[in-house]
């Protein structure tokens, strides 16, 4: 059936991939891929051989009219990121609104994702979060960040490992050293890491060491202390 397919594929480990996407890839006509050789590598591991265009925050603008049309002419596609599902925090979403304005059927498939193992691992409040990603790198960081500062929703963030601890100590100046907060990396990997504590304790852990891999940041949300109602009683007359 002509659709577009939202795939997600491993964070890390090569096992987290689902039959269902595995099927689902064998079955489509065409596969677009955020980096060809890195999907190389996946698709070889499962014995998966189709043909494969290359679809990029860089390009899909450019590419999503032709994606459309190939589908509307009867083609199946699948879309697929280097890690992860689709459109968070990578390519994809502006591929879908497309598709979905040219009333195209789209289906995305569960699979892996990094916040969700990094939410659930942290300890930290998970029945309400907000999903930050990757912060502006400079013009519009500090102002997000003073927006966030009344926040009581647990936070999530993606980060890189050589902007971790700046990343970490700017949190502690603006919510303040003792916020609690997790920091999961190599998720799914054999050195995979879920630091806890302080941001002063996780400072203090991170500057001693040399960080790699890809860095998903759980922070506690500012505590909401609530008044007491106040009775008044009135004297019976």
């Amino acid at each position: 059936m002509s659709k577009l397919y939202l795939i997600p594929t491993p964070i890390g480990n090569l096992e987290d991939m689902t039959i269902r996407s595995i099927n689902t890839l064998k079955s489509v006509d065409l596969i677009l891929a955020e980096d060809t050789r890195t999907s190389g590598f996946l698709l070889k591991h499962y014995e998966i051989s189709k043909p494969l265009l290359s679809h990029h925050k860089f390009n899909e603008h450019k590419t999503s009219e032709n994606i459309a049309n190939r589908i509307l002419a009867g083609e199946s596609v699948a879309l697929i990121s280097d890690a992860g599902t689709p459109a968070i925090s990578d390519p994809g979403y502006f591929l879908v609104k497309h598709c979905v304005e040219q009333g195209i059927e789209v289906e995305c498939l569960p699979g892996a994702t990094a916040f969700v193992p990094a939410l659930v691992n942290s300890g930290l409040p998970n029945d309400r979060f907000c999903f930050e990603g990757f912060l502006p790198q400079k013009k519009g960081r500090q102002s997000k960040l003073n927006e966030l500062a009344e926040e009581s929703r647990t936070m999530i963030f993606y980060e890189s490992p050589h902007r971790l601890v700046k990343t970490l100590q700017q949190f502690a100046e603006a919510f303040g050293e003792e916020r609690k907060a997790s920091v999961s990396r190599e998720l799914t990997k054999l050195h995979e890491e879920n630091a806890r504590g302080t941001l002063a304790e996780l400072i203090a852990h991170f500057s001693s060491k040399t960080v790699k891999g890809e860095i998903v940041i759980v922070l506690e949300g500012k505590t909401v202390v609530k008044k007491k109602k106040e009775y008044i009683k009135k004297d019976r007359q």
